[in-house]
């Protein structure tokens, strides 16, 4: 048989209704499909797609996600158990009894789950007939969530909690890593106080633990000269120094997502990021960061990141903190099991037969009651991941983080109410700015380059080829628009006979700009002015003073009338 990725082992299934799971960290669950009130048909069908998933490459690489399967099978199961006809075999799982189960889910996003993922899974099974299949298939409409960012001053409460609980973590273990490197170097006098500390390090590096003896009931005492020399036996004066806590490591995990906007699951199994540069005298370090977030349905998104830590400001900072931080507990772990090579790794405090771990007294990632343990710690109010990182990538980044742009904009900016509060301003200048330019001087009359080429009736300013069916008037009811909008027209006709008035024109609305307020003369001249100078460019300076040249006393008269207003209908 071929070696499998990670060393993960095939699941057993003992006696076909027993499964183990163990995934990509190297943590193991076990699922008892006895305990599923369904017949024993069905119990060893669930268990035998089941275990398919379970098994490496079935697409199952978190403990997360068979325990989740594990419990909407089990309520589907007891569902079934309900019925009045429960189901015996794999036919019974008719189209009507999965109609029944999916209008009795929950209208909320756990209901929606358990319809979605319990579909997605059981649908894929050719056992079941093809209309069930399409009946599990059958799109169901998303519920939506009422998860918002933070507001301003709770993103700064929780970055600034983070960043205490981390920064004090950073600071112990970097001094007591100091300690153990001048013990090893044997800088400590044998059984000084300062000897004894090194070599509870020691210990604790190697084995998780300081010195101690199990007594009968199976619980570890530190030596009473190692408590004397630590200052105490509490987590704080023993494992703490060299490792990281559970909430300490969601601290960090908070500001992972602060810094680059990924979710939790990403943070939760991100590999050990690699320098790429050796940080010496002359450059800094820069990291590879190699991401896998997994999505809905088939596929993974794959993406690496660089990040370098040029100073204390600087994204890569975080990551040297990181390592630095977890350097201990990840040697610990990948000397035990060299697949698992995450960063996120942290000493948990009450090791025992339910830690799920590979390698006690350890865990991995994020767990379940991480957050919890951060809440209680930090005497906040709700976790914070997901909606850190919507604040991260709605707010601060504004790109997407692993998401295609549709669900960027779809899911995190647009329902986002503060970014819709913010847009109102930027909306309403950008209505302002396309209302300046559809009323901004470009000149929409057509030039003819022979004097009434195309006829028309006759304004003061130009030629009209349609008077009654103006774009400034109801159509076929006449315009009644200043004859000064003639040049803004597409109705109008402007040869070289109108060229010296225009010109004329021109020139007098420019003399007005001396004795008007600005404001004044901007709103009343400012967009005939404008029209005028887009035709004088477009006839170039030459033409322009050879009108100016021509101007009659009747144009004079005609300027001096439209000036007045006395030719507005």
């Amino acid at each position: 048989m071929p070696e499998l990725p990670h060393n993960r082992p095939v699941p057993r299934a003992h006696n076909g209704l027993k499964v183990e799971h163990r995934d990509k960290k190297g943590n193991v669950g076990v699922f008892e499909f006895g305990q599923i009130p369904v017949s024993a048909e069905l119990q060893h069908a669930f268990a035998r797609w089941f275990s398919v998933k379970c098994a490496p490459g079935g697409g199952w690489d978190s403990l997360k996600s068979s325990k989740s399967m594990w419990f909407y099978l089990l309520a589907f199961g007891r569902f079934c158990a309900g019925q009045e006809s429960p189901p015996e075999k794999l036919e019974d799982l008719t189209p009507a009894l999965w109609s029944r189960w999916r209008m009795r889910r929950p209208e909320s996003i756990y209901g929606y789950h358990q319809v979605a993922s319990l579909g997605g899974f059981l649908r894929k099974q050719a056992e079941l007939s093809e209309a069930t299949r399409s009946a599990m298939a059958k799109r169901i409409p998303a519920v939506g969530t009422k998860e918002t960012a933070l507001a301003p001053d709770e993103f700064q409460e929780v970055r600034a909690a983070a960043r205490r609980i981390f920064r004090s973590a950073h600071l112990r273990i970097q001094s007591n890593t100091a300690h153990l490197h001048q013990w090893r170097a044997g800088a400590f006098e044998p059984q000084t106080r300062d000897w004894l500390v090194g070599e509870s390090l020691e210990a604790l590096a190697q084995t998780g633990y300081v010195p101690h003896i199990i007594r009968n009931n199976g619980q570890k005492r530190t030596l009473p000269q190692y408590v004397t020399a630590l200052g105490g036996s509490g987590a704080q004066w023993t494992w703490k120094r060299l490792f990281l806590s559970r909430a300490e490591a969601y601290a960090l995990s908070v500001l992972l997502v602060v810094e680059f906007g990924l979710n939790a699951t990403v943070v939760s199994g991100m590999r050990t990021p690699r320098a790429i540069s050796d940080g010496g005298s002359d450059e800094f370090p820069t990291y590879r960061m190699e991401l896998e977030k997994p999505r809905r349905g088939a596929g993974r998104h794959f993406e690496t990141r660089n990040a370098t830590d040029s100073g204390a400001d600087a994204p890569g900072r975080i990551i040297t903190q990181a390592l630095e931080a977890t350097s201990h507990a990840r040697a610990f772990v990948t000397a035990a099991d060299s697949s698992l090579g995450f960063l996120l790794v942290w000493r948990n405090s009450l090791p025992g037969p339910r830690n799920l771990s590979p390698v006690t007294p350890f865990s991995i990632g994020l767990t379940k009651n991480a957050a919890d343990c951060w809440l209680n710690e930090t005497g906040l109010t709700g976790a914070p991941l997901r909606r850190m990182r919507k604040t991260v990538n709605a707010l601060h980044r504004r790109e997407p983080g692993q998401n295609s742009q549709e669900t960027h904009d779809s899911v995190y900016v647009l329902p986002e109410p503060q970014v819709q509060e913010a847009s109102v301003p930027i909306i309403a200048k950008g209505a302002e700015s396309a209302l300046a330019h559809a009323q901004q001087a470009v000149l929409r009359a057509q030039l003819l380059a022979v004097s009434g080429e195309a006829g028309g009736q006759e304004t003061p300013t130009a030629d009209c080829s349609d008077y009654e069916n103006s774009p400034f008037s109801a159509p076929g009811m006449g315009c009644n628009a200043s004859f000064l909008m003639c040049t803004a027209c597409p109705n109008a006709r402007i040869h070289p006979k109108h060229h010296p008035r225009l010109a004329y024109l021109h020139r007098s609305i420019a003399s007005l700009r001396s004795v008007l307020e600005e404001q004044i003369w901007a709103k009343e001249w400012g967009s005939p002015f404008m029209r005028l100078e887009d035709l004088k460019a477009r006839l170039s300076d030459v033409v322009w003073s050879e009108a100016l040249a021509k101007v009659s006393s009747a144009d004079k008269e005609v300027v001096g009338r439209l000036l007045e207003g006395k030719f507005d209908l």
